[in-house]
């Protein structure tokens, strides 16, 4: 119980931190849209700002999720679970998130084969007219992926620890 408790407090610490730099990437794709919409306006369309907004976008919502778990911001039907006791909300979320555990071991062994596709073949690029290399937000995918497992996990082991009783 010690070292889930250590664990516990070791990736929400981490995953705190970060999503709390994260948060304020919203003012970095604000600044990207804005400028667009100047350089639409006044200049030249810049041809980099809609795919580096979309970059931008991604790596405030992968990196953001794990705080957001850890939160408890997450979407949740509360028409019975609402009413239920501490303990059957513990076991339902403990049953639950080995679904979210399986998905996100999926999700990243597909991701860390992209990432290394990325890298074999020369450097992937982007199809469209400004051609970014794609392996920087794949790493930042690989990256929010894994620290999302790694909260799923710490969810598992509060849930276990409400059940047996204990405190957190």
């Amino acid at each position: 119980m010690t070292a889930m408790r250590r664990y516990i407090h070791a990736v929400d610490g981490v995953n705190r931190w970060i999503g709390r730099i994260v948060m304020y990437g919203i003012f970095v794709m604000m600044g990207i849209l804005l400028w667009s919409s100047i350089s639409k306006t006044f200049f030249v369309p810049s041809l980099w700002t809609l795919e580096m907004a979309q970059f931008a976008m991604v790596a405030y919502y992968i990196l953001g999720g794990p705080y957001s778990i850890q939160l408890g911001s997450n979407v949740r039907m509360d028409l019975l679970y609402g009413n239920w006791s501490d303990r059957r909300k513990a076991w339902t979320d403990a049953i639950t998130v080995l679904f979210l555990i399986f998905y996100l071991a999926v999700l990243l062994r597909g991701g860390i084969d992209s990432t290394i596709y990325s890298f074999q073949y020369g450097g992937e690029r982007s199809p469209t007219a400004w051609r970014p290399y794609l392996w920087p937000i794949k790493v930042i995918m690989i990256t929010g992926i894994t620290l999302m497992l790694l909260q799923a996990i710490s969810e598992l082991f509060k849930d276990i620890l409400r059940i047996r009783g204990e405190e957190i």
